[in-house]
This record gives structure tokens, C-alpha cells and sequence, in this order.
């Protein structure tokens, strides 16, 4: 298991020695005990027949001379070891002198190759040991124990000057860790390999508009947007964000407009619409025209709706150019909210049962909006709309072909096409031959609209 794994990991050797579990330090004074030949010189033969890279080195190291067995049993062990198969010989010491290493080399008469670890007898040179016939030396502590030293010295002058200023000098700049650890490898890799849905995706959250229809709201968003307010601990925004960032979406950007100077949050980049009093969503999507790239898509999200991961991953699964999410249950829970709805008609009216199965494509829309009779519609809209750079880029134009006309198109409570909503572009497209499509969820997403639906959030969050 220990081969395969080292082997899969781009490891070039692997070095086992002739202890007994638990291992106890070669330079710890006590217990040094070792295993029976025979027990490892099977561990040898399981390791070079698990290897599948003929130039992966299995090295066997020897613990004889440090637990005081001499020189006899280390060349009895050695050459058993060789035997097995063992790429290489580690003969370790722990005395201060070089000598038991040199008698052990004129008494070897393999040709497996010798490595040793000079720890307690620093003053032999390189030279001296490649004289005696070694193959490899490791300085196997030595960068560990520096690195030790350093931090021991600049942490105390830390601590005595009460600043970093006097070491900045003796410090590697962040540069080179990052580089050490690989991560301009990582960017570039990132770049090619990790190119998936989410992280290709820009959310846009309105939240421009004042939300005072609703008498019983009026309070609460006098001072404060409806994005902002609290629920159960967190803003709506925030939550609505978070969720956003479990779904592996990173660019996100917040339009605010009515009491947008009480917007604060972090993740998201806020950009204000000026004319939000006089304009509506579309207004506002064009205000986050820059904020994104050409070939992101485009996850539009109303300010008021707050909405749940399974949801918003059933919206993140579509590959088409305009998919709306959208609730076939609407009936059960808006007789009294107060709202006109934006509510949906497809192409096949779906059928009408408690329970459903999700697992049909995306249909067609064809009708949206606030002028649908409920009887007549088979879905309502939950403010969540994703669009493919395509998509986005036809939205966009149709808007601005309504703008350039000066068209006064009979959009519901639209004074002028600069009070557009985005449903009603979008019905724009649906009647200009645009295939727009819907997705199904019959849970995940509320609309904050009444101080009823603010009860409700705060009291489904919380269970």
C-alpha cells in the first residue's frame, strides 16, 4: 500500500528501516528494538513486488550499530536485506566518529549500493565518505534544525522590539513561498482545468428598488433596503451571498439604489444606480453591463428572494440561453400576500399533482408576467433567471432597441420602457421568436414581500 501510494505521488524512493513499532528516534538513549531478519526482509519483498516503476528505489536501512548489536550483525542484516531485493543499504551510527561506517564499508562486499546519514559526525566530508565507496549521503535534519534556529532568533526579537521591522531582512519574501508550493503552477492549471459552470458564472442581485408597497413592511425598510434586512442573525444579502459562494459562485455583484448607502457587504461587488427612482430592473441590470466578462453567464437574482442551495443548483444545471426558475405550487401560499405575481405559462401545461417528478428537460416558456390571470398560468417566477452569454447579450439588446424608440410598450405599471421589469423584456423576446425556458422547484426560494413573509423566513431559518 506504502509503494503504491508513494509511486502514485511521483515519489523516487522510499527508505524502511529494521525497528520494531513503535519506532523510537535512532538518537533518543533506551529502547532501540529491532525486528527479526526474516520479518524484514518480508516487508522488503512485499515493497519491491507492490512497485510497478522498474526506477522506484526500495532502501533498507539497518539499525543494528545504533542499538549497540555490532558490526557482525549489521553485515548480517545488510546482506540479508540485499538479498530481498533492497535497492540500496542504509548503515546508520549515532557515535560521533566515522569510524564504525568506514569498518563497516571494508568489510561489504556487495555491490548494492551504501548510504549513510552523518548527523552525530558532521566533521566527515563528502569526499571521504565517496572514498570509503558510499553511493548517497542524506542531511536528513540539518534544514529542520536551521529553520528552528531562525524562528527561535526572530521570534525573540520580535518579542523584544515589539515590531517586525528589525528582521524584515532575514525574512524570504512571500514570493518565493508561494512559488516553492507550487501555486503559479496551480494558477495556470486552474485556469485549464478547473473552467466549470459555477466559476463561470456572474450573479447579479437587484436590490435597487424601495419595496414600500407593502403596508405592513413600510416600517422596517424605511431606513434600511429590503436586502438588508436581518434574518435570524444575518441580512438577507448575506445570506443570499453565502449561498452563492457554497455554489462555487465567486463574482457576484449587488446593484443597490432606495437607502443603498446602509448596503455593506463582503464577497460582492456593489454598484449603485442612480436613476432607481425612475427606472426599474432593466435599468439596473445594464448598471452591471461592466462588471462581468463576455463569456461569463449571467445569474440574475431579485434583492427580496431568499433561496436555497438545492434550488439554486437546479438553476445552475441548465446549459440553455435563458432559463427561468420557477415554482409550479404558487397556489398554496399566495392568496394573501397582497402581491401581483410574476407568473409563468408554458408551451405543455404540466400536470397538476401534489407530488412530481424533476426529472423532464427545461420546457418552454410562453407567457410571463404580472398581466397573466392565475388561472391561466401554470407557474409562478421565483426571481431567479440565468442567462448564457448569448442570452444575456439578446436581453440586453432587445432593452435598448425599446429604449432607442422611445417606445411607450404597454408593460404592466411601466410608465416608459425605462421602467421596464425584466419579465417584461422577457416576454419581448418570447413574442420576437427567442426560445426562453423554465426549470422546476416546488421548495427552496421565499419572496420577502410581506412582514408575514418576514416572519416565516426568520422562523424557517431558524428551524
Amino acid at each position: 500500500h506504502m509503494v503504491r501510494k508513494f509511486e502514485a505521488a511521483g515519489v523516487a524512493a522510499v527508505c524502511i528501516e529494521d525497528k520494531l513499532f513503535p519506532k523510537v528516534n535512532s538518537f533518543i538513549p533506551g529502547r532501540q528494538d529491532l525486528a527479526s531478519i526474516a520479518e524484514f526482509v518480508g516487508k522488503i519483498m512485499a515493497a519491491k513486488n507492490a512497485q510497478r516503476d522498474p526506477d522506484f528505489m526500495v532502501i533498507a536501512r539497518t539499525e543494528a550499530l545504533v542499538a549497540g548489536w555490532g558490526q557482525e550483525e549489521a553485515l548480517k542484516r545488510a546482506r540479508a536485506y540485499a538479498r530481498a531485493g533492497a535497492d540500496a543499504i542504509l548503515i546508520h551510527n549515532k557515535e560521533s566518529s566515522v569510524e564504525p561506517i568506514r569498518e563497516f564499508m571494508r568489510a561489504w562486499d556487495s555491490e548494492v549500493p551504501v548510504v549513510v546519514v552523518p548527523t552525530t559526525y558532521p566533521q566527515v566530508t563528502i569526499a571521504e565518505l565517496e572514498a570509503m565507496g558510499i553511493k548517497m549521503v542524506i542531511y536528513a535534519n540539518q534544514g529542520l534544525r536551521a529553520a528552528v534556529r531562525a524562528m527561535q532568533e526572530v521570534y525573540a526579537k520580535i518579542l523584544q522590539s515589539g515590531t517586525t521591522s528589525g528582521v524584515e531582512s532575514r525574512l524570504e519574501g512571500m514570493k518565493t513561498l508561494f512559488h516553492l508550493q507550487g501555486m503559479d503552477r496551480m494558477k495556470k492549471e486552474e485556469k485549464v482545468f478547473l473552467r466549470d459552470r459555477e466559476s463561470d458564472t456572474h450573479a447579479v442581485i437587484l436590490a435597487a428598488g424601495a419595496h414600500l408597497q407593502s403596508s405592513s413592511m413600510a416600517a422596517l425598510t424605511r431606513e434600511i433596503p429590503i436586502a438588508m434586512l436581518d434574518v435570524n442573525g444575518k441580512s438577507l444579502l448575506k445570506r443570499q451571498v453565502e449561498t452563492l459562494h457554497i455554489a462555487g459562485i465567486r463574482r457576484i455583484t449587488v446593484v443597490t439604489g432606495y437607502r443603498g448607502d446602509a448596503i455593506q457587504i463582503e464577497g460582492a461587488e456593489v454598484v449603485p444606480n442612480p436613476a432607481w427612482e425612475t427606472t426599474g430592473e432593466m435599468e439596473s441590470l445594464l448598471c452591471a453591463e461592466n462588471t462581468g466578462t463576455e463569456d461569463e453567464r449571467t445569474l440574475v437574482i431579485y434583492g427580496d428572494i431568499l433561496f436555497d442551495i438545492d434550488a439554486l443548483r437546479r438553476i445552475l444545471q441548465s446549459d440553455s440561453d435563458i432559463t427561468l426558475l420557477v415554482d409550479r405550487g404558487y397556489d398554496s401560499r399566495t392568496a394573501s400576500n397582497g402581491k401581483r405575481l410574476d407568473l409563468v405559462k408554458v408551451a405543455e401545461t404540466p400536470t397538476k399533482s401534489r407530488r412530481y417528478l424533476s426529472t423532464k428537460g427545461p420546457e418552454r416558456v410562453v407567457k410571463i408576467g404580472k398581466t397573466l390571470q392565475r388561472d391561466e398560468a401554470d407557474f409562478e417566477f421565483t426571481g431567479l433567471a440565468l442567462f448564457s452569454p448569448s442570452g444575456r447579450k439578446k436581453l440586453l439588446e432587445r432593452y435598448r432597441n425599446l429604449s432607442a424608440l422611445g417606445s411607450r410598450k404597454p408593460f404592466h405599471e411601466a410608465e416608459s420602457v425605462r421602467k421596464a421589469s425584466l419579465t417584461d423584456v422577457l416576454q419581448e423576446l418570447i413574442d420576437s421568436g427567442e426560445r426562453v425556458e423554465c426549470v422546476e422547484v416546488t421548495s427552496g426560494w421565499l419572496e420577502i414581500h410581506s412582514f408575514e413573509d418576514y416572519q416565516l423566513a426568520c422562523k424557517m431559518i431558524a428551524s
